[in-house]
């Protein structure tokens, strides 16, 4: 070996250097970094539920490369997002820079810039494939006995509002009664739950312009031959239980836009207050919000089965109602056994106020379409995680589902992470902790106090500012507020 320096003979720069490392070693190192900087322990308890094939880095273009947002770390931080109180884009990058801090590694900068820029790349159409994924685990359960082992779908529809920007507003426009720049944007969501487990199944989103019945025939597709459809009088459409019948799906709603047929003018008398009756097909109008050719399909008559229900509860706003169904065999299905299930349609609001106001989805928080549907489907998939965790926890505690707490659970779940996302944790910690978060979300199970009356009011008066009138930057605010109204200049 020649000697590069003459001055000190025998002393050779190489033997003070370090050995290269070799390109496998360089990318090893920097994979190991970004496994330390993964939110994948976030998303540890939900693990299981999200195929992580999905999950994977793209071939070329977006998502390919293993960044700090990698495709992977975006979506755990993102349905991270969606679980906390706060539901900021700043309260992941704290999230990461204190698990940055924990595992000792170079804290991130933050500027939410990147996170946000990521969260844009993730593809919707992958979203909606997770979605579908969690929807298929929740309906994997045993058989309950309701209605003989029949899946009953409860359908109804809600509405979200979005901050208040153009892209916003083409899409999902103000209500007309409202002043530019006064509103904001308002979208309607029609969505199918399974009535059993309480999990999101499909949804549509449209506009306060289009009607819920237009959202719920997308997503006929949803149904099953066997499977009962359960709706409220919205849902009252020749056209729908006729299709649905024909597809092998039986209705239970509720009577609208028609009148009762009375027992002289019905096919048989079934039992106290359940008649067999026959619809004849409606008219062919304009109006109609199905085609010629499809109303030409519709039978002439439909039999259908009436069966009047009294509510024996007192303070209920409705003492009486008519529900329609296909179910025409009372001695297989009891008119009080439709009853109790119809009154479980209620259920289906629960489910909405689960999502709405126990996740934080009444109002989002993206200011364009494309993100707000993502924010929409990043909501819905989390609320299906939480769901198959309050199965699997009511399923060790011996206890039914519908008894554990929606709130409890995820109040439980935000109390566990921290702790489930140490630095150094052991399978068997890591077990021991999921065995005490099931636990604690099982151990205070909701009481069931049927029949009484809780009245749709707001207690809480609201403040007393000024309603807005006019843009924010055009409105003259007049001082003592408790005595004058806002003005414009």
């Amino acid at each position: 070996m020649k000697n590069t320096t003459p001055m000190f003979p025998g002393f050779h720069l190489q033997t003070l250097r370090r050995k290269p490392r070799s390109a496998q070693q360089k990318l090893a190192k920097k994979m190991a970094l970004l496994r330390q900087k993964s939110f994948k322990q976030i998303g540890e308890v939900f693990e299981k539920f999200i195929p992580t094939a999905l999950l994977k880095p793209e071939q070329a273009g977006a998502m390919s490369r293993r960044r700090l947002f990698s495709k992977e770390n975006t979506f755990w931080a993102f349905l991270s997002q969606v679980l906390d109180a706060d539901g900021g884009c700043k309260e992941v990058i704290r999230k990461l820079q204190a698990y940055a801090s924990i595992k000792g590694t170079k804290i991130p900068s933050s500027s939410t810039a990147s996170y946000c820029m990521a969260r844009t790349k993730l593809d919707e159409q992958m979203l909606s494939d997770i979605l579908d994924h969690t929807a298929d685990r929740l309906e994997n359960m045993p058989e309950t006995g309701l209605l003989n082992n029949r899946r009953v779908i409860v359908v109804d529809g809600t509405g979200v509002t979005m901050p208040d920007t153009s892209e916003n507003q083409k899409v999902w426009p103000q209500s007309s009664s409202q002043k530019p720049g006064c509103g904001f944007p308002s979208a309607r969501i029609c969505a199918c739950f399974s009535l059993e487990s309480g999990g999101l199944l499909s949804y549509a989103i449209g506009n306060k312009k289009s009607h819920e019945l237009l959202h719920f025939r997308q997503q006929w597709n949803t149904f099953k031959p066997g499977d009962i459809f359960l709706g409220d009088k919205g849902f009252c459409s020749y056209f729908d239980q006729a299709s649905l019948k024909k597809r092998g799906i039986d209705s239970v709603i509720t009577l609208a836009r028609r009148a009762p047929v009375r027992a002289a003018r019905s096919l048989k008398v079934l039992g106290p207050d359940d008649l067999l009756i026959a619809w004849p097909r409606p008219k062919h109008t304009a109006k109609l919000s199905y085609s010629k050719d499809a109303w030409e399909d519709l039978p002439e008559e439909l039999p259908l089965r009436q069966i009047r229900v009294t509510a024996k509860h007192p303070g209920f706003r409705t003492q009486g109602f008519y529900i329609i169904t296909t179910l025409l065999d009372a001695a297989q299905y009891p008119a009080e056994e439709l009853a109790k299930l119809y009154f479980r349609r209620w259920d289906v609001e629960l489910f909405f106020r689960d999502i709405k106001t126990t996740m934080g989805m009444d109002v989002l928080r993206c200011r364009m379409p494309e993100m707000v549907r993502k924010e929409i489907l990043m909501h819905f998939i989390a609320y299906n995680c939480i769901r198959r965790l309050m199965y699997e926890a009511a399923e060790e505690a011996d206890i039914e589902v519908r008894i554990v707490s929606f709130k409890g659970s995820l109040q439980a779940l935000r109390s566990w992470e921290p702790h489930l996302n140490q630095a150094k944790v052991s399978k068997a910690e890591r077990f021991r902790l999921i065995s005490d978060l099931y636990d604690a979300m099982t151990n205070t199970p909701i009481m069931q106090r049927p029949g009484r009356s809780e009245p749709r009011c707001v207690k809480q008066r609201p403040k007393n500012y000024q309603r807005m009138t006019a843009p924010r930057h055009e409105i003259k605010v007049i001082p003592h507020r408790s005595k004058y109204h806002a003005t414009n200049p």
